[in-house]
């Protein structure tokens, strides 16, 4: 898989922007991808060094629209710390907005 097929897309959340002022980011990934992909893809894609990565499954929830119901997709997320006084530029300046 290449890089740009294992980090789908960062994750836009309060809780996101919190953890960005520690040092990790949060992205959604494929969900075949493993740690090993989700570090190399990161280091390749933004040139920082990954100290940890740590993935989930999000699971899914059911919904409704009227009588029709369904379930939202299920998807699988990581949180990636990089290492101490590195940033990810598209998370820059972002921390102090929450």
């Amino acid at each position: 898989m290449d890089a740009s097929q294992v980090i789908l897309r960062p994750v836009v959340t309060e809780k996101s922007y919190a953890l960005a002022a520690a040092g990790k980011y949060v992205f959604r990934v494929h969900p075949d991808a493993h740690k090993t992909q989700i570090r190399q893809a990161i280091e390749q894609l933004f040139e920082v060094t990954v100290v940890d990565v740590r993935t989930m499954s999000v699971k899914s929830k059911p919904k409704r629209r009227g009588l029709t119901s369904g379930r939202t997709r299920q998807w699988k997320k990581a949180i990636v710390q990089v290492g101490e006084g590195e940033e990810i530029p598209i998370f820059a300046g972002l921390e102090g907005a929450a």
